[in-house]
C-alpha cells in the first residue's frame, strides 16, 4: 500500500484542495505531479538516490510517453497555426451553417464517435475537434465544459473499439483472439451506452443556437481542418496527419495574407510553447508511475484484486478492476493493458470466460478509467487546447461513464448470452 502513497498524495493535493478552495485553478497540477513525484522517490528505499532518479527518468523517457510528447508538440502547432490564420472561425461557421441548433451538441459527439473509430486514436479525435468545439461555445453562448466533453468522450468510442486502436489490438493479442470477433462483443457491450449519450445530448443541446448572425464561409480556411480529418479517417498515423496541417496552415495563411513566413514560424512557436506544462506533467507522470511499479505497488493491487475470485462473473469484474486500477495509477490505457493482460488471460483460462468477451472487458474498462481521470493525457489535451481545466471537464464526460456501466451490467446479466 505504501507504493501507491504518491498516486494518493496527487489527488489530495490537485482534486482535494481544488474543492476545499472551490477553485478549479488554485492547485497547479504540475506542481501536485512535483510533490508526488518528490514523495515517490524519497520514499523509495532499497535503492540509492542516483538508481531511484535513473528509475524515474526511465519511467519519464519511456516510448509511450515520448510519442505522446511528439504528438503534443505538433498538436499544439497545428492548433496555434490553425487558429491565427482563422481556420478555427471558419470550420465553426460552416458547422453550424450546416446542422439544426437542436442537434449540434449530439453532432459533435457522433463526429467524435465516427472520427475515432476511424482513426484508432482518442488523443488525435480531441486534437481535431476540441478547436470547433470551443469555437461553437462561443458561437452559441452553450457552456463550453460541456461542448468539450462530449468531443473527449466521444473519442473513446473508437479507441475502445476501432480495428486499429492500440488499446484494441493489445487487448486481443492478450487474449489471443481475433479483431474482428472482439470487435464484434465489445460493440453489443457499449453501443446501448453511446445510444443513450445521444439522447441525452439531443436533450440537452435542444434550442442551442448562434448568438449572431453567421458570416459567409471562407472555404479556403476550411480546408486545413477538412483535410487533417480526412487523413485521419483513412488511417494516415496521427503525427503525420498533424504535419500535414501544419503545412497547410502556413501555404493557406501566407497565399491569403493571414500571416507571413514569419508569422507563420512564430504561431508555430507560441502552439508549442503552450504544450509545455502538458509536456512536463506527461514526462512526469511517466517517471512517478515507475517508481511505483519499481516499488511492487500494481503486484499490490493485482494480488488484493484476484485473490477472493471464484466463479465467472467473479473473474469478469476482477479483469475489470485490474486494468482499472492499472490504468488509475499510469494514466495511460494502453500500459494498463500491457501490465494486466498476461495476469487476465490466465484468470479466463482458468475460469472459463470467453477470450472476446475477456479481451472487450479489458478494453473497456481501460478507456472508461482513462477517460474519467483529471490528469489523463486526453483530458489535458483537451483541457490545453480549450482552455478549461481538466476538473471542469470531467463532470461531464458521460460516455466513459456509462460504457463502463454497460459493461458492469453485462457482467451480471451475463451479456451478450452468446459469449457468457
Amino acid at each position: 500500500m505504501k507504493a501507491l502513497s504518491p498516486i494518493l498524495i496527487f489527488l489530495a493535493l490537485y482534486l482535494g484542495l481544488s474543492l476545499v478552495s472551490g477553485d478549479f485553478y488554485s492547485m497547479p497540477i504540475l506542481v501536485a505531479f512535483l510533490i508526488a513525484s518528490i514523495w515517490a522517490i524519497a520514499t523509495t528505499r532499497s535503492v540509492d538516490v542516483e538508481e531511484r532518479l535513473r528509475i524515474f527518468s526511465r519511467g519519464a523517457g519511456n516510448p509511450s510517453m515520448l510519442m505522446m510528447v511528439w504528438i503534443f508538440v505538433l498538436a499544439g502547432a497545428f492548433a496555434a497555426t490553425a487558429k491565427e490564420m482563422g481556420a478555427v472561425e471558419q470550420t465553426v461557421n460552416m458547422t453550424l451553417s450546416f446542422l439544426p441548433g437542436d442537434m449540434l451538441l449530439a453532432a459533435l459527439f457522433i463526429a467524435s464517435c465516427i472520427v475515432s473509430l476511424s482513426v484508432g486514436t482518442s488523443v488525435g479525435t480531441i486534437v481535431a475537434l476540441t478547436p470547433i468545439a470551443s469555437g461553437v461555445a462561443a458561437q452559441t453562448g452553450f457552456y463550453l465544459p460541456v461542448i468539450v466533453a462530449a468531443v473527449a468522450g466521444g473519442a473513446y468510442f473508437g479507441d475502445n473499439l476501432s480495428f486499429i486502436s492500440d488499446t484494441t489490438i493489445i487487448a486481443t493479442r492478450s487474449m489471443g483472439c481475433r479483431l474482428k470477433d472482439k470487435f464484434r462483443v465489445n460493440s453489443l457491450i457499449v453501443t446501448p451506452a453511446a445510444l443513450l449519450c445521444i439522447v441525452i445530448y439531443v436533450v440537452l443541446g435542444y434550442g442551442m443556437s448562434a448568438t449572431r448572425e453567421l458570416p459567409d464561409v471562407e472555404w479556403l480556411k476550411v480546408i486545413p481542418y477538412v483535410v487533417v480529418l480526412v487523413t485521419a479517417i483513412a488511417g494516415m498515423n496521427v503525427m503525420m496527419v498533424l504535419l500535414v496541417g501544419i503545412a497547410l496552415t502556413g501555404a493557406i495563411g501566407i497565399i491569403d495574407g493571414s500571416y507571413g513566413l514569419f508569422g507563420w514560424f512564430g504561431a508555430m512557436n507560441r502552439g508549442i510553447v503552450d504544450m509545455g506544462e502538458l509536456i512536463l506533467i506527461t514526462m512526469m507522470a511517466g517517471g512517478m508511475m515507475e517508481i511505483i511499479r519499481f516499488n511492487g505497488g500494481f503486484k499490490w493491487l493485482i494480488d488484493r484484486l484476484t485473490r477472493r475470485v471464484t466463479d465467472k462473473r467473479g473473474a469478469e469484474l476482477s479483469i475489470g478492476a485490474m486494468v482499472m486500477a492499472a490504468d488509475f495509477c499510469t494514466a495511460n490505457n494502453t500500459v494498463a493493458i500491457i501490465t494486466v493482460g498476461g495476469l487476465a488471460n490466465d484468470i479466463a483460462t482458468r475460469f472459463g470466460v470467453d477470450k472476446r468477451k475477456a479481451a472487450s472487458l479489458l478494453d473497456t474498462f481501460s478507456c472508461m478509467t482513462q477517460g474519467l481521470l483529471p490528469y489523463g493525457a486526453q483530458v489535458l489535451i483537451a483541457s490545453s487546447l480549450s482552455g478549461v481545466s481538466p476538473l471542469q471537464i470531467v463532470p461531464y464526460l458521460i460516455y466513459p461513464l456509462f460504457m463502463g456501466l454497460s459493461a458492469i451490467a453485462c457482467i451480471f446479466l451475463r451479456l451478450p448470452r452468446r459469449f457468457s
